[in-house]
């Protein structure tokens, strides 16, 4: 299990890679802040990145989910936003659209299964 995150959204990962690691889950946190620097790379390195045998991933970002699929794979799931409107404290609407460890766990539980 690979979980890819951006900046803030690394802590989830992180939260979420203990937890799994606790249940007995190899899994790693890939901290990716640019993926035109990360596209720079030689393929030997990209590949002791992300694994092309490991296909269970899971990207967290705040942003748009856009664009992630490169990274997860067709097997691999995203979350971030796919709405806007919203007004509400942070914690509130970080609940709501889903960002949370629980949700991370949920997501790459998905993802191991092949859902």
């Amino acid at each position: 299990m690979i979980l890819l995150g951006t900046g803030s959204e690394v802590s989830l990962c992180l939260e979420a890679y203990e937890k799994l690691k606790a249940e007995g889950v190899k899994a790693r946190v890939v901290s990716m802040p640019s993926w035109e620097i990360f596209e720079q790379q030689d393929a030997a390195y990209k590949e002791s990145v992300l694994p092309a045998n490991v296909t269970a991933r899971v990207s967290v970002e705040m942003a748009a989910t856009f664009g992630w699929a490169r990274y997860t794979g067709l097997k691999g799931r995203n979350v971030g936003m796919h709405r806007f409107g919203a007004s509400a404290p942070l914690k509130d609407l970080l609940k709501y659209f889903g960002f949370t460890v629980e949700t991370v766990i949920a997501e790459a539980r998905a993802a191991m299964a092949g859902k």
